[in-house]
């Protein structure tokens, strides 16, 4: 993996951060804690499993903030899946062309109520304000897939699926290659109270959250995912 990626990747987020005047030099109060940055890497990925574009994103360490003090909400709002089928059935419905567009640095674009200072190296301490009133558009195209999701039209509507979602989860869980089952769940299945060896909670936690974001196309596993 070439270096160059990732730099350029590093020039494209500082160029935003300044661009959108996500922060201002300032002197930190004495009475206020100064939170520590990292970089963050990752790929984003095409529905083939290809590569599409590297990313780097420079981040507050905010697990080192305290709750009410530091901030008050940790929710971040996002498109409800049922919208997004709601939109997709009136297109299947009456033939609309779906285009996707997607918004840079969506994260920068939204005002920070409370006041945040974060270190930057070398030393320097910042107050982060998040004051973009200007949004910068990509031109992906015909929308074919989109957080994971993979969109198919044909004469009789539109399919969604997460076939590469489903594959990278069988591998991560080893499950890759398993025997497939017709149904669910056994039938008349009662969940009993034997020990067994104890699973990770941090880990189980993040299982269920991926197969609840899965049955937004798999509704036909919504029963088991009831008892897990």
């Amino acid at each position: 993996m070439k270096l160059e990626h990732w730099t350029q990747a590093m020039k494209e987020e500082m160029n935003a951060l300044e661009i959108n005047s996500t922060w201002e030099i300032v002197d930190k109060p004495r009475e206020k804690q100064a939170v520590r940055c990292r970089w963050i890497f990752t790929m984003k990925h095409k529905a083939n499993g290809t590569i599409e574009r590297y990313k780097a994103r420079f981040m507050a360490k905010g697990y080192t903030q305290t709750y009410g003090i530091d901030y008050e909400e940790t929710f971040s709002s996002v498109a409800k899946m049922n919208t997004v089928r709601v939109v997709l059935a009136l297109a299947a419905h009456f033939g609309w062309d779906l285009h996707q567009l997607d918004v840079k640095n969506v994260f920068l674009h939204g005002n920070l109520e409370d006041e945040v200072y974060m270190e930057i190296p070398p030393e320097k301490l910042v107050l982060k304000e998040k004051l973009a009133t200007q949004f910068e558009m990509k031109d992906i195209g015909k929308l074919r897939y989109f957080l994971g999701i993979e969109v198919v039209y044909s004469k009789k509507g539109i399919f969604i699926s997460q076939k590469k979602y489903v594959l990278d989860l069988l591998k991560e869980t080893g499950k890759l290659g398993c025997r497939t089952s017709t149904v669910p769940i056994e039938q008349n299945h009662k969940i009993g109270s034997e020990e067994s060896a104890p699973v990770e909670k941090a880990q189980y936690q993040r299982l269920v959250g991926k197969l609840i974001y899965l049955s937004h196309t798999r509704p036909n596993i919504a029963y088991a995912m009831q008892l897990v």
